[in-house]
């Protein structure tokens, strides 16, 4: 069968194992025989409301088996698909419709009203989606430099203006066959799904449809909920990120969940105390992944988690992975230098200005805004983004390794660390805190914790409570 689409890879599925289960959620079970012949009711539908090639749909919703089924449904029209947060506030759908030129949403209604033209109510076996149309024209065609454009995502845009990736089908097959070589997903795992479809669907959602893994959605990260339905349905795969893993360490009801065979954490680096605490709670080592808008899923710490809970540990077979320094030469081991990534599934290119990968790539490497260190023997410590570093009297000090510190703390649900102009210094470094609890705490004892663990320098000098965060529109944590 062919599959020189995402689109086919569902076909390919719903052909080799129709009768097995795609989808586990809150309504039950859905087969891959099942979840093609909805794909294939919406696409008719798309395709009658004028969806083609060459146009691009935003899907909008919360975690689902409709938000599958919606981006399944665009990509066969052979549209293009942008997914889309439903915790996106106004003013950010706004700019992503006029930044993309979207010609459509299909939305679930679990976020605000859109002030779009409502053009048809579309009724699902379970719920129902709503079809909006923008003002863009139909003959606009998105992204006109990319052949056979799949995706377009946004990059975090923490310091900056985000750019919008694009990923043709070519390079999304490329990179699930790639990342697959690590993570080995069959039509026996069973992935318990915790992330935000709308920032994690292609190296996830499309590589376990590929491979006829069943995926069970939790629509609550909580730990409980985590808990009963890995347990429920038997999840071999945790997908998570460092939150929900801390959340399920500190749980204290004493229930394992003993199909579970392997845990990983991406997102953003987690620290050796939470793998700690996970793998004594559960028996089981956290996997740490470095995952890249730009790239895929190049670097999985599968092989050495136990020994080196802080690392991401080996590139992929199919990956090359450098350091560079600011003159763009290859730094030896144990150097410091901002990490470069060649090989396969790399994005087409970005929207606006239209690059392609070609004028982005040096020497074929993508160098991305983090710094790490690779050892002699290819182990990789990513140790903070460009962005985030402080400079402390002459010190490199990542604002991560210092938020990393402070979430080990019970008490603290998130830190956000920055450096703040001094005199002599140059920098010194400012933490804002949020509290699970709105309880007071003891500053004293967090500053003894940050001593036990960081270097002088690293030490905050000031600690604010704050009641919450802003996020990017990809979900991570905004910075100055």
């Amino acid at each position: 069968m062919n599959n020189k689409s995402v689109y086919n890879l569902l076909k390919n599925a719903s052909f080799l194992w129709p009768d097995n289960p795609a989808i586990h959620d809150e309504y039950g079970t859905i087969s891959y025989k099942e979840l093609d012949v909805e794909v294939d009711i919406l696409k008719v539908k798309l395709i009658a409301l004028g969806i083609k090639s060459g146009m691009c749909v935003g899907v909008r919703g919360k975690n689902s088996r409709n938000f599958i089924i919606a981006v399944f449904a665009v990509l066969g029209c052979g549209a293009a698909v942008m997914p889309i947060s439903h915790q996106l506030k106004k003013r950010e759908i706004t700019e992503i419709i006029d930044k993309t030129k979207l010609h459509a949403i299909l939305d679930d209604c679990s976020g605000f009203e859109l002030s779009l033209n409502i053009i048809e109510k579309i009724k699902l076996n379970v719920d129902k989606l709503i079809y909006l149309k923008t003002e863009v024209e139909e003959s606009h065609i998105f992204a006109s430099h990319v052949n056979n454009p799949a995706f377009i995502r946004y990059t975090s845009g923490t310091t900056g203006l985000s750019k919008g990736v694009i990923i043709s089908n070519k390079s999304v097959l490329e990179r699930i066959e790639a990342a697959n070589k690590s993570l080995n997903i069959n039509t026996n795992s069973n992935v318990v799904w915790v992330l935000p479809m709308a920032y994690h669907f292609i190296v996830s959602i499309v590589l376990y449809i590929k491979y006829g893994a069943s995926i069970t959605v939790v629509n609550s990260f909580l730990a409980k909920n985590v808990i009963e339905m890995t347990n429920s349905y038997e999840g071999t795969l945790l997908y998570a990120s460092p939150l929900q893993i801390r959340l399920l360490a500190s749980d204290n009801s004493r229930v394992m969940m003993p199909s579970l065979k392997k845990v990983i954490s991406t997102s953003s680096g987690i620290s050796q105390t939470v793998s700690k605490l996970f793998m004594k709670r559960y028996n089981i080592v956290v996997n740490q992944a470095f995952g890249i808008i730009e790239i895929g899923l190049p670097i999985v710490n599968t092989e050495i988690s136990d020994q080196f809970l802080e690392s991401v540990g080996y590139p992929l077979p199919d990956f090359d992975v450098e350091v560079f320094d600011s003159e763009n030469k290859i730094l030896p081991s144990g150097k410091l230098g901002l990490l470069g990534i060649k090989g396969p599934g790399m994005f087409d290119a970005y929207l606006n200005p239209p690059l392609t990968r070609e004028k982005v790539l040096k020497d074929g490497y993508f160098q991305t805004a983090d710094f790490a260190i690779i050892s002699k023997n290819g182990m990789i410590k990513i140790k903070g983004r460009k962005k985030s570093m402080i400079n402390v009297a002459g010190n490199k000090v990542f604002a991560e390794e210092v938020e990393k510190v402070l979430e080990e703390l019970s008490y603290i649900e998130m830190a956000r660390v920055s450096g703040t102009h001094h005199p002599f210094m140059g920098q010194i470094i400012q933490a804002e805190i949020k509290l699970v609890t709105k309880e007071k705490i003891d500053i004293e004892k967090v500053l003894n914790h940050c001593r036990e663990n960081l270097s002088t320098f690293k030490i905050p000098q000031k600690i604010i409570v704050v009641d919450d965060f802003p996020i990017t529109k990809t979900g991570k944590l905004k910075r100055f």
